[in-house]
């Protein structure tokens, strides 16, 4: 498992479509001595770039005969073609994801949407109950200042982080847009996704990457309410909310949902398409929304 790989830099706004425009030429680019210089970035910032774009799951490294290079994946291929400044909600919903769900590299990031079930919270009690749930599992020793930086970095991701003592610090992450988490007097706060059916995209991207990993083509309303991975852990959505978009997937003109019911219990039977087709066709519907902030 992976912890505060990011050097204390939380994504910014743009780096992504600069570590994409980087790798477009050169696809050894951050294996490079000079990399920094040619970025306009601190060697910090670049090696903490470096571990964004596989935490988010836009790139994978790849090493052939001694040599390392970064390969792009099919969703750092759709970001790159339709929104590679990350301007829309729903990409910022695709980055989210993989963060969340990418448990080896960015676990802090898993253990806090899927398994912490606190909604209020201060940093000192995250780091106490992450801690307790880092040393039941791991067999090394995981430093508590490696933890820290990680919460810190964590709840700067989803907040506005700013400082005015530094320029830098003052720049939003894409993540920001997603209202997810909220600090006011040193108590943060989860909050639902603001997700309605204009972002199907990213409602049914979540559903279909979490069926297709485990082969299944049907799940329980229940499943996607408390199950790891899903929308309810990952938005931090209520049951009412998801209920009501998969009421609105099974309308879908091309690949709707189907809700069955089997002794009392309500099933949706996703379409069959893959999650990579289905944000393609999505975003050609148009139904992207740019959310103010």
């Amino acid at each position: 498992m992976g912890y505060s790989q990011h050097q204390s830099f939380y994504l910014r706004d743009r780096w992504l479509s600069k570590a994409i425009k980087n790798i477009e030429v050169n696809n050894s680019f951050f294996f490079e001595k000079d990399t920094f210089e040619k970025m306009g970035l601190g060697k910090n910032m670049v090696q903490s770039l470096k571990y964004w774009i596989i935490a988010t799951k836009l790139f994978e490294e790849v090493r052939d005969n001694n040599q390392k290079y970064h390969q792009i994946t099919s969703l750092g291929k759709f970001i790159k073609e339709k929104d590679r400044a990350v301007k829309y909600y729903n990409t910022a919903g695709l980055l989210h994801h993989s963060l969340t769900t990418n448990r080896d590299i960015s676990t802090t990031w898993y253990w806090f949407f899927n398994i912490y079930t606190e909604t209020v919270f201060t940093r000192e009690e995250i780091l106490r109950d992450l801690t307790k749930w880092v040393q039941n599992r791991e067999k090394r020793v995981v430093s508590e200042n490696s933890l820290k930086r990680d919460i810190d970095c964590l709840i700067k991701l989803y907040t506005s982080g700013g400082s005015a003592a530094d320029p830098e610090e003052i720049i939003l992450s894409p993540l920001y847009k997603l209202n997810l988490l909220e600090e006011r007097n040193g108590v943060i706060y989860k909050k639902e996704a603001k997700i309605d059916k204009g972002n199907m995209l990213l409602v049914g991207y979540t559903l279909l990457k979490y069926m297709q990993g485990r082969n299944l083509r049907a799940i329980s309303i229940d499943d996607l309410v408390h199950k790891e991975e899903l929308l309810g852990k990952l938005f931090n959505m209520k049951r009412s909310t998801i209920v009501s978009l998969i009421s609105d997937w099974t309308e879908h003109l091309e690949y709707p949902a189907v809700f069955t019911r089997t002794n009392n219990l309500d099933t949706l039977r996703l379409p069959e398409i893959s999650p990579e087709d289905f944000i393609y066709y999505e975003h050609e519907r148009k139904v992207e929304k740019v959310y103010d902030y």
